[in-house]
């Protein structure tokens, strides 16, 4: 929104979102002169329609490109020396990777002219502010990590961080990961836990062993592992080996239909609920949405549905429920005292706190906001790590009054409500160092970097001469949570999208069918020619494939699964992140 020049990696936003008003924003930055929009992307995506530089690598060559610009940055003297010695630490071990590096070889593995490479490189150092935004083009991709590492190196190197319209860090009532370090890893593979979270590939790899510390059982929640993660086949297997699986969803989905138990629950439009994707800054915002229509008979919501698990196992603290509940009566000052009085005796409390604030205050909140007694919780914290933000925001209160004010504020927002204001300063604060400093040496990453020196090993051949983006943003794609495919009103079945030039060369007309195959499975696909696409480089759109009662009452399937044409071995080395934008496949005409 403020930045001089705008950098999207593997995205686009005028598609996929991610940003606020992503379309009018877009647009505000192409038209102004003195402002400069870049995208790499393969593809001729909409977002490059308007930009104006877009740099189009060969599919899985990001990582090159990027080290190159890096390597511009430190060869011509670009970076902004003065500011990476007050804000930084560990350049000096960065530095030499890159002194020598050859950006023409690696220009050239790219397929990228050099000189639009060094003048990308050069707009973005002489820019007041420039804002880099990365996606799943490229973290679902080859050196997933690498290319986010080099991409933050271009960032930060040029002075872009806690600054008008450069990176930032916002403050935030409920972080969706965490920064801080760990050493746990999982029981089997010995896999990093990478801010709470094993890597959704090697999960059949926990499962599927005679270790003595394997999962055998899995509760999902609101996820369709079966469809969403890579390789459908390998993750059914393991589901079917498990002791027991629950699954706990809105619809029947294909996880659901494995499932030893399937607990359903009313949809977002019969309760309240929120989402914590709040990034926006330097004014963030949340909004405790509403539930709009009653939920079906029998029916009910997740916190519900938790609250009666916990009881039914015996571990809701009722003494602590009851009390809490006598406390609220009493006023918030009592309750909140009442509250931190209970979690100092007995922590275990804090492992079942939004049950517990369900159960004590949740049908005492305003008509239809139950749900929202988790909030309560939230703003404490919220009040107690961001006192500044909040006031900012315009919400009074003493050290133990804020969060109580915050939460009224919250509930009585029924259109969402500013909860932060900071100025730039804040997002220094932030980071996760007591000196305030951001450590640009991963000495894990450097190994890594050293072997694109030697040449892009692909991951195609002649057997697998294309490469396949296995879930491509489109007009009429969705996350699978909308399973009717009536409401696509173009690209019902989800074409495949091909270039000219191959669609030519392996005789197959716009609106064909074709055979796609990987090392993983064969399908039948329907044909889109593109020139949106380069040779070699074929998409399939995300969220087909599911089975969706027919009109007379069979399943039917529309589309295809992408995953059962994964495999959950292609992934990143460290993150474990997916390949799905990387792909090897080959496309055959079908006879007759």
């Amino acid at each position: 929104e403020h930045c001089e020049v705008a950098v999207f990696i593997g995205k686009n936003p005028w598609l996929s979102h991610g940003i606020a008003r992503a379309r009018v924003t877009l647009r505000e930055i192409a038209r102004d002169p003195d402002r400069c929009l870049i995208v790499i992307d393969p593809r001729r995506s909409e977002t490059a329609d308007i930009a104006d530089i877009h740099l189009a690598p060969r599919p899985g060559t990001d990582a090159w490109l990027l080290a190159a610009m890096v390597a511009t940055l430190v060869q011509e003297d670009l970076l902004a020396d003065d500011w990476l010695a007050e804000h930084t630490l560990g350049m000096e071990e960065v530095l030499p990777h890159f002194r020598e590096l050859p950006i023409a070889d690696f220009c050239a593995i790219a397929g990228i002219d050099e000189n639009e490479v060094r003048e990308a490189a050069r707009r973005i150092a002489r820019a007041e502010s420039t804002a880099l935004f990365e996606d799943l083009g490229v973290q679902m991709n080859r050196h997933s990590t690498l290319v986010s590492y080099l991409h933050r190196l271009i960032g930060f190197g040029t002075g872009n961080f806690g600054k008008k319209g450069a990176a930032y860090s916002p403050a935030s009532l409920q972080p969706i990961a965490s920064g801080s370090v760990s050493s746990r890893k999982s029981p089997v593979t010995q896999s990093r836990i990478i801010s709470g979270l094993l890597p959704c590939n090697l999960i059949p790899d926990e499962i599927l062993t005679d270790h003595p510390k394997r999962f055998r059982a899995m509760l999902v929640e609101s996820a369709n592992p079966v469809h969403s993660l890579a390789d459908s086949a390998r993750m059914r297997e393991a589901l079917e080996a498990l002791d027991c699986l629950v699954v706990i969803d809105v619809a029947m989905s294909e996880t659901a239909e494995m499932a030893d138990y399937v607990l359903p629950v009313s949809s977002q439009y019969e309760k309240a609920e929120a989402t914590f994707f709040n990034f926006e800054f330097p004014e963030n915002y949340f909004h405790l949405r509403r539930p709009l229509l009653d939920p079906p008979v029998g029916l009910f919501s997740e916190a519900e549905l938790h609250s009666r698990l916990v009881e039914a196992l015996g571990a809701m603290p009722q003494e602590a429920v009851a009390a809490l509940r006598a406390a609220w009566q009493e006023g918030r000052p009592a309750f909140l005292a009442r509250f931190q009085e209970l979690a100092t005796q007995d922590r275990r409390l804090m492992a079942v706190a939004p049950v517990v604030l369900y159960r004590a205050i949740g049908d005492l909140l305003p008509d239809g906001l139950a749900e929202g007694a988790v909030v309560w919780a939230l703003a404490q914290l919220a009040a107690a790590k961001e006192p500044n933000a909040i006031r900012g925001a315009g919400v009074e209160g003493g050290p133990y009054e804020l969060g109580d004010a915050l939460f009224d504020r919250i509930l009585g927002a029924e259109s969402g409500t500013i909860f932060a204001v900071d100025d730039w300063q804040a997002s220094w604060e932030r980071l996760g160092r007591p000196d305030r400093k951001i450590q640009m040496a991963v000495p894990e990453l450097f190994e890594e970097l050293a072997t694109l020196g030697q040449g892009d090993h692909a991951a195609t051949d002649d057997d697998f001469p294309f490469v396949l983006c296995a879930g491509e943003r489109r007009n009429y794609t969705a996350n699978t949570i909308i399973r009717n495919p009536d409401w696509r009103r173009k690209d019902r079945s989800g074409a495949l999208r091909v270039s000219p030039a191959d669609a030519e060369r392996l005789g197959l007309p716009d609106g064909g069918r074709a055979r796609l195959s990987t090392r993983r499975a064969s399908i039948e696909v329907d044909i889109e020619v593109s020139d949106r696409m380069r040779p070699g480089h074929v998409s399939l759109p995300n969220g087909h494939g599911l089975r969706y009662p027919a009109a007379d009452g069979e399943a039917e399937l529309t589309g295809v699964s992408t995953n059962e044409l994964t495999s959950s071995e292609d992934r990143d080395w460290l993150a474990g992140t997916p390949w799905h934008k990387h792909v090897p496949a080959r496309l055959e005409a079908i006879a007759g």
